[in-house]
């Protein structure tokens, strides 16, 4: 599949990072994502990027892909974090600094909650410069108990200044059931906040971005997927790489053609920050 849908890209792409270890198994997914988009993707391993930290500034836009990292030992996403926080902190912090956007997917996400990049300092404050932000929110066992893998009907929330969904909340079809949905694939997607407050900051300031429509795994007010306050840093639980083409549609033969015209709303998602860096919604 990701042979024959191969995408050129020229020499002045955006160059995309997508970050993968031992236990990933959707970086190649989201280096083909990227590259539909238009970016010139690479995946490097954690431990390369520890013993030079200094690849990062080389890259417009950062991925973290989903999997099951280092076994997802003791938690899900958890060792992957620790090694983030610990070892590539300062580096992912400038390059929040400087605009860079990111995406955490799945286990990419869990990991960045548990790091702190998401959801990020609060609305106005600084990127702390000698430590990472307190973690305020969390992904934990679904609330069936067990690994959910299904495709799940989702919201965009159009207020939002999410630039990874900006295409999806412009889009004519958004509310349409059959083709808002993303598939999941996870035992730990449960989003939970420290506190009612920290939810109701989340949404004042728009950073809910996602929600599930029938909230299958318990999430606090349904949450699939988050930003930091500035729209560029972004994390959800569903695998938009895995909806780049029609054909990966759960009943693609049963939709009308009509609604299999133009770019898939996986792809959707990585068009609206490959062009956000080309400057055309800047």
């Amino acid at each position: 599949m990701l042979a024959e849908h191969a995408t050129t890209v020229g020499p002045d792409a955006p160059r995309a990072l997508v970050i993968r270890t031992a236990g990933t198994n959707c970086d190649a997914e989201l280096v083909h994502a990227f590259r539909m988009a238009g970016a010139d993707a690479e995946a490097i391993h954690l431990d390369r990027l520890i013993e030079r930290p200094s690849q990062v500034d080389q890259f417009d836009l950062i991925g973290f892909p989903g999997g099951f990292s280092y076994g997802d030992d003791i938690a899900s996403g958890r060792i992957l974090a620790m090694k983030l926080r610990e070892f590539l902190y300062p580096a992912l912090r400038d390059a929040a600094a400087r605009g860079v956007p990111m995406i955490g997917v799945c286990n990419g996400f869990q990991a960045l909650v548990q790091v702190g990049l998401l959801p990020g300092p609060r609305a106005g404050e600084p990127w702390p410069a000698d430590h990472a932000p307190d973690q305020r929110i969390a992904l934990c066992e679904n609330i069936q108990g067990r690994f959910c893998d299904q495709w799940v009907g989702i919201k965009v929330e159009a207020k939002s200044p999410c630039l990874w969904t900006r295409h999806l909340a412009a889009d004519a079809r958004v509310g349409d059931p059959d083709l808002m949905m993303l598939p999941v694939a996870h035992g730990e997607g449960r989003l939970v906040a420290a506190s009612d407050s920290v939810l109701d900051e989340l949404e004042a300031h728009g950073q809910v971005v996602l929600r599930y429509t029938d909230n299958y795994n318990g999430s606090d007010r349904a949450i699939a997927g988050v930003c930091d306050p500035s729209g560029r840093i972004f994390g959800l639980m569903p695998h938009p790489e895995r909806y780049l083409d029609w054909t990966l549609h759960p009943y693609w033969t049963s939709l009308p053609e009509a609604k299999r015209e133009g770019t898939t709303p996986g792809l959707l998602f990585f068009k609206s920050a490959v062009e956000a860096v080309r400057g055309v919604h800047a």
